[in-house]
């Protein structure tokens, strides 16, 4: 399995925590790999990882390697069963995304950028134990025609077609949120209409695809 991939993943791994959006040993993501997936191992620090402690995972629970996989190994599993569009997911416990979280409060249309996770808003989900199939199904249901979501009580989390995607879609998710945070401390947010945000997820559609040009 490629060594690259591996590596690719801890490379994201410690920009996650550097860019602040995590912290120690939390958080986790992975990536589809070979009818599977390939994950960050349980309770290890990022910076000393190297690319034998990523595990390979089937999407049944199946390991290969030394490690043990995250603890939340399941519901990056049943996105990539339900989600086949996913090919990389992020999960970080960024301070204003789980501020929200732990009010049961999803960031609604309050600016045209909340598109960028797919919809007219971004859904907070019902609380759930970490690593429970129960987490993953209410995970599902909150990510219905998104690429993230906020968890109750506990963070966000995200997918997207590769690493660096996934890692871009966290960190403007987690500004959204401090800058709704910074809102709900003044008031009640002036949210755009579902027609609105029409009309931005269309923009969106082809918002940064270049036209090959001739050679």
């Amino acid at each position: 399995m490629s060594h690259a991939l591996r590596q690719e993943l801890i490379d994201t791994a410690r920009a996650m925590n550097a860019s602040g959006l995590n912290q120690g040993t939390s958080g986790n993501l992975s990536v589809r790999c070979d009818e599977g997936m390939l994950i960050t191992p349980t309770g290890m620090d990022y910076a000393g990882l190297t690319p034998d402690d990523i595990v390979w995972m089937d999407l049944e629970g199946g390991t290969k390697g030394p490690r043990k996989p995250s603890s939340e190994w399941r519901f990056h599993a049943a996105i990539y069963q339900h989600r086949p569009e996913a090919k990389s997911i992020l999960h970080a416990h960024p301070v204003s995304c789980t501020a929200l979280a732990c009010m049961g409060k999803g960031i609604p249309a309050f600016h045209y950028m909340v598109a960028v996770a797919g919809g007219k808003d971004i859904r907070c989900s019902d609380y759930a134990t970490f690593g429970t199939a129960e987490l993953s199904a209410h995970v599902l249901t909150a990510l219905e025609g998104r690429k993230a979501c906020l968890m109750g009580h506990h963070g966000l989390t995200c997918f997207d077609s590769d690493l660096p995607r996934a890692l871009a879609l966290a960190i403007e998710v987690e500004h959204l949120a401090t800058v709704y945070s910074r809102i709900l401390a003044m008031g009640e947010a002036d949210v755009l209409s579902d027609r609105e945000m029409a009309v931005v997820l269309e923009k969106f559609s082809s918002y940064g695809v270049q036209d090959k040009k001739n050679p």
